[in-house]
């Protein structure tokens, strides 16, 4: 019989994360108890982090079971009071102990299986032990030392420990996976909703329809966003349109003031198919910085599967793919990559070798592997 999971992972809901994507799956087979975030870093003094903390403050922290209805009825989420991101000994403690006395009557209630302890954020690294697992899973999704708005000492320390702790680690990518004992860790590269991604849709009704060529991303317009190369390579390109999806964490006025840059906002997951596969280039204009050299983006695969053209700075996790992606480093070379893309569209072989490369690759196939791990512990 299949263990059963209590997942320390982001706020439930939104757009999925690797995480999100995996237990969705794996609630199939097994019930899932599922921790809001616990955060990564204390708040700060602004509105963003005012509200946010309200929220938390004003949620209840028993299970709701609608948020994931369509998941499965024995999928549980439950949003925690607690103190985010403690660091010294006596904040823990007490983070500790308030986070117990809401999790043990609900772990009660749930009626778990000789649950195992699945932890995506290394901040929960002190219930390891307290909840009455029989094992402990560290899910590293992303290099959190390197990660934007992140205390990234206390976050550091807590991944130590993890280190130490956890029976088995997951790791997003190559590099990654060297930073932990290679005894109990596997590699776990991201999955795509191959069906969802690579099954005809209606293009979007917001996508500009002025006839010029389109060049699109989607995703969190942050830190490890190229803006200066956007910028400058977009200027050189007047005759397409540059459309971005996505909430920003910086300020990103000098791109949205381009007369032909689009700045959509966020889209739910579902509806990104109807613009991935209807623009003409898809984007992966990333830093080269330790975040990125770290990550396997979830959007990689999903613009494979949409099957058009992707123009990206190099980075490790695109090695599989490097014939289907061409790869510029500079403005001239994103200039040129772009412009390759059109008039002359992505070749039906070549549409057929990109889906090829990520069809094996699906979220379920992942969460087949997992379960394979999980029932060795």
């Amino acid at each position: 019989m299949s263990s059963d999971l209590i997942v320390f992972g982001e706020d439930w809901g939104g757009l999925p994360s690797s995480t999100q994507h995996l237990m969705g799956h794996l609630a199939r087979d097994r019930k899932i108890l599922w921790i809001n975030s616990i955060g990564l870093r204390k708040p700060r003094l602004n509105a963003t982090d005012a509200r946010r903390a309200l929220t938390k403050l004003l949620s209840r922290p028993a299970a709701c079971r609608t948020e994931a209805a369509d998941i499965a009825s024995d999928f549980t989420v439950i949003n925690p009071k607690t103190l985010p991101a403690p660091s010294n000994g006596l904040e823990r403690l007490l983070a500790r102990k308030l986070l117990c006395r809401q999790l043990l009557p609900a772990i009660k209630a749930a009626r778990l299986r000789r649950p195992i302890l699945w932890i995506s954020l290394p901040t929960a690294a002190d219930l390891v032990g307290e909840l009455g697992e029989i094992a402990t899973v560290y899910y590293c999704g992303d290099d959190f030392s390197a990660l934007a708005g992140v205390d990234h000492a206390t976050v550091a320390a807590r991944e130590k420990e993890l280190n130490q702790k956890a029976d088995l680690v997951l790791a997003a990518s190559e590099v990654l996976a060297t930073r932990f004992p290679g005894a109990k860790t596997r590699l776990l590269t991201h999955g795509v909703d191959y069906e969802l991604f690579s099954t005809p849709c209606d293009r979007a009704p917001d996508l500009p329809q002025d006839g010029k060529p389109i060049a699109g991303f989607y995703g969190s317009l942050s830190e490890w966003l190229d803006i200066e190369l956007l910028i400058a390579t977009i200027q050189r390109m007047p005759h397409w349109n540059f459309v971005f999806i996505g909430s920003s964490s910086v300020d990103v006025s000098p791109l949205a003031s381009l007369g032909n840059v689009r700045m959509l906002g966020p889209r739910p997951h579902a509806q990104l198919p109807g613009y991935s596969q209807h623009w003409d280039v898809s984007l992966l204009p990333f830093r080269d910085n330790a975040q990125i050299r770290a990550c396997n983006p979830l959007k990689l695969s999903e613009y494979l599967a949409a099957g058009k053209p992707i123009v990206s700075t190099p980075f490790p996790a695109l090695k599989p793919y490097l014939s289907l992606i061409s790869t510029a480093r500079s403005v001239d070379e994103m200039v040129a990559a772009i412009n390759r893309c059109h008039p002359s569209p992505v070749a039906d072989q070549t549409i057929q070798l990109q889906r090829a490369a990520v069809a094996q690759h699906s979220w379920q196939a992942r969460a087949e592997l997992v379960n394979r791990w999980l029932e060795d512990l």
